[in-house]
């Protein structure tokens, strides 16, 4: 009979392990989605500056989590309020401890623990991407990607994830609407604020001039590919399956994860032609997301109808919040980044409330406020002293010309701009 457990104990192991670390890779999917989103909605002559800003981005926040990251938000913190610093990503006998602990042990490693964590950590950088994007300096992004990933993040994400004071106040976030979403927004408009927008974009007559994407295919690409991500995001934060109450729920966090991507793209676009008369695909493209974004903080407690209502308001709500901040703030968002995972996001901590009973108002209200509030003046405060020591901004020939050639010293596209010189 022992052996008939421990060998049912290994088979749990081994199998919540491997699920976890295919969740992980489902998420670091999302890598490309948002490369192809943003690729596709901005010009052509800044494609290979955005490519090589996510791709470099999520290197940099496996190296810095790996180095920092990860121990400060699950160490041995000092208090619930200040992380500590512990090195190494565990013991090398954790299934060991598995075996002996029975069925009140983790089935899964530390090492798949941090897989699954890291590909979050980047996901909230790939957020700054996009709204800075067209006008910032490529060396400047990545000096603060490394500040972002390696400190801001761990620390908000210790106090809810880690176990501590937002955790033991009762804020609830199951898989990121406000550690990773917000987050990643928060620190997108304090550097926007700094950055200021891009050439042509506002008249001196306060005239707001659209500024088409280039690649509406590859944008669309991309929120398909976000949206299957976005299965591993939210699924793969159940944890584990190795029992039916498990699978059963990893179940419902899928199907009500599709739902609210579904209701928020078909809000999104209802709403589009009642505001402009027509279906604008890339607030269909953004409705989607911010479906999903709003039902991130609690993907298993709602009904599936539920769902698709919580995500069709997020979709409702990210229309708004597009064109408020581009025609009544001037806040130059080429993608639309800081209204889908930041006014959207702190939607979908707040919807929590409606349908999880150990949700309380006043528990969400004080993890949005903490969270923004630390991300956004630290971020500020890094932006500032890059700014000061080195600058964000590139200079205005090489706007104009496109990052491509000032950054990179390549384009995305040469055939057709050697073509259209002739």
């Amino acid at each position: 009979m022992e052996q008939i457990a421990g060998d049912i104990l290994q088979t749990k192991y081994a199998l919540d392990t491997f699920y976890f670390l295919v969740m992980g890779a489902f998420v670091m999917w999302m890598a490309a989605g948002f490369s192809m989103l943003e690729a596709g909605l901005v010009r052509s002559k800044n494609t290979a500056e955005i490519l090589t800003k996510n791709i470099v981005l999520y290197s940099i926040a496996c190296v810095m989590y790996m180095l920092v990251g990860y121990n400060i938000m699950y160490g041995d913190s000092i208090s619930s309020l200040i992380p500590g610093i512990s090195f190494g990503l565990g013991g090398d006998n954790e299934a060991a401890a598995v075996l002996a602990g029975g069925e009140d042990a983790p089935y899964y490693s530390n090492l798949s623990d941090f897989f699954f964590q890291v590909v979050f950590v980047a996901t909230a950088m790939s957020i700054v991407s996009g709204a800075v994007a067209e006008r910032m300096k490529l060396w400047a992004f990545f000096a603060f990607a490394i500040v972002l990933t390696g400190f801001i993040y761990p620390v908000q994400g210790m106090w809810k994830w880690g176990g501590g004071f937002l955790d033991e106040a009762g804020f609830l976030d199951f898989a990121g609407s406000g550690v990773v979403h917000m987050t990643g927004a928060a620190a997108a408009l304090a550097g926007v604020l700094l950055l200021g927008a891009r050439k042509g974009k506002y008249g001196k007559d306060g005239s707001v001039n659209a500024i088409p994407g280039a690649n509406l295919p590859m944008a669309t690409l991309g929120t398909f590919i976000l949206w299957m991500g976005w299965f591993g995001f939210n699924g793969g934060s159940e944890l584990k399956v190795s029992d039916i109450a498990e699978a059963n729920a990893t179940a419902m966090v899928f199907v009500n994860t599709n739902m609210a991507a579904a209701g928020g793209c078909i809000a999104a676009l209802l709403i589009a032609r009642l505001w402009f008369g027509k279906a604008d695909l890339t607030m269909a493209l953004n409705g989607a997301l911010a479906g999903l974004v709003s039902i991130t903080a609690e993907p298993l407690t709602p009904s599936p109808e539920l769902a698709t209502l919580i995500g069709a308001i997020g979709g409702a709500l990210v229309v708004a919040s597009i064109i408020t901040l581009d025609t009544k703030f001037k806040i130059d968002d080429p993608v639309g980044a800081i209204s889908v995972h930041g006014v959207v996001g702190i939607w979908g901590l707040l919807a929590v409330c409606l349908s999880n009973p150990d949700a309380t108002l006043s528990a969400q209200l004080l993890g949005i406020g903490v969270i923004f509030a630390w991300v956004f003046i630290t971020s500020l405060i890094v932006w500032a002293i890059v700014k000061a020591a080195v600058g964000i901004r590139v200079s205005e020939e090489e706007e104009y010309e496109g990052l491509d050639v000032g950054e990179c010293g390549l384009e995305a596209y040469p055939e057709f701009t050697q073509n259209r010189a002739k």
